[in-house]
């Protein structure tokens, strides 16, 4: 048995872990653009990168130095140092270099980015901000506010986890995202952190068993990142470990990082999760459910709140899984509006489905009739402001 409990503090609410963010006039007014994340242990580290073939430079420098432990990532927003070959690199280790220098202590610094691709990062003013630290602070609202970019809030959570025995441990995380999220094993960025007595093994299983369920179960706009990054860091401070409840934590942790980011979607105004069971098998109620969180004619219907069951039905027999209109049941919560061949779109049937599609969150199911699969996945509504906000992205 083990109890989980909500506490605050972020990523800073963990033993041993130290976080802040400052500006280096990335972003402007002053905004924190800057965040570190700093252990007084080095750190196991577990990571999960983007499957876009165009990986940006601090994915590729991480890879290339095969860095299996660490005690300090610095993040930048504005600029995701991408589709900058060598030089976006060898910019890394140079910025990496002189945290070094000022910090002693920092043993494998890692580097993440986010932002603006193709274009070389800002290295003076970077370097600049790095003498601003004090890796002793512990701010995680300011880490969590500086690694944003398009997001309108900052996402973060921390939990403490008391096990039978009263030993406990700590689990805490911080996500940026709100476009080009359709992340494959990941989501633009994602940093967790826990003092618990871990295995390697453990961490390496577990985040990527949760990540189908969270990070890998959400859409904003269809689009993958070059920069997608899911970090998990354990310093083990705690004595503590059970392999269950840390892995209903993490869970908890990063279905609900992943649902900050869908509500938090470009202009998103809803969240719909699409809920399609009775498939073949698993992984084709997943590749359905990703159709209809993808789909921009679903999207537009989330945004217009017009139960067009027609585009559920389109999208499903489009996504390539094997399906049967006569086995097919559509349902906007309890309200069914096709039951395996009859329409039972009335008008008052209509009105109901649309008092639904009105609330800021809600499910549509879709039941194929045909086996066991099931998968559940999130996506939002696409309307007029993420055109404004993605056409005036660079200026």
């Amino acid at each position: 048995m083990f109890e989980i409990y909500p506490v605050n503090g972020g990523i800073s609410a963990v033993n041993g872990f130290y976080c802040d963010g400052v500006s280096a006039g990335l972003k402007p007014e002053g905004e924190l653009d800057i965040g570190f994340i700093y252990s007084d242990r080095l750190c196991s580290i577990s990571t999960v990168f983007t499957q876009n073939r165009f990986q940006a430079a601090p994915i590729k420098h991480f890879l290339q130095n095969s860095i299996k432990k660490t005690n300090f990532i610095l993040v930048n927003s504005k600029n995701a140092n991408a589709m900058t070959g060598e030089v976006g690199i060898s910019d890394i280790e140079e910025i990496l270099a002189f945290a070094k220098d000022n910090f002693p202590d920092i043993q494998n610094p890692v580097m993440s980015s986010t932002g603006v691709i193709g274009v070389r990062l800002p290295k003076a003013k970077i370097k600049n901000s790095i003498s601003k630290f004090d890796i002793k602070n512990r701010n995680g609202e300011n880490f969590a506010k500086a690694i944003m970019t398009t997001d309108t809030f900052p996402k973060s959570l921390a939990f403490k986890i008391v096990l039978e025995d009263n030993r406990s441990f700590t689990i805490a995380g911080a996500a940026k995202g709100a476009g080009m999220i359709n992340p494959s094993l990941a989501t633009m960025l994602c940093f967790i952190v826990t003092d618990a007595n871990i295995p390697k093994a453990d961490m390496d299983d577990l985040l990527k068993k949760n990540l189908d369920y969270s990070f890998n179960a959400i859409s904003v706009d269809g689009d993958t990142s070059t920069n997608d990054t899911v970090m998990l860091l354990s310093n083990q401070k705690s004595d503590a470990y059970d392999k269950e409840a840390f892995g209903e934590a993490l869970r908890l942790l990063m279905h609900n990082l992943a649902l900050m980011i869908v509500k938090d979607g470009e202009g998103a105004k809803k969240v719909a999760g699409f809920l399609v069971t009775g498939a073949k098998n698993d992984t084709e109620a997943k590749i359905a459910a990703k159709a209809l969180s993808n789909s921009l004619l679903v999207k537009t219907a989330l945004f217009g709140e017009d139960p067009n069951w027609g585009r559920i039905a389109s999208t499903i027999g489009a996504s390539g899984v094997e399906c049967d209109e006569k086995r097919l049941v559509i349902s906007f919560e309890d309200i069914t509006v096709y039951d395996k061949g009859d329409i039972l779109f009335t008008p008052e049937i209509e009105e109901k489905a649309h008092k639904i599609m009105k609330k800021e969150q809600f499910t549509i199911k879709c039941d194929l009739g045909l086996g066991n699969g099931s998968f559940k996945s999130y996506g939002c509504d696409l309307g007029y402001e993420y055109v404004k906000i993605n056409a005036e992205y660079r200026t």
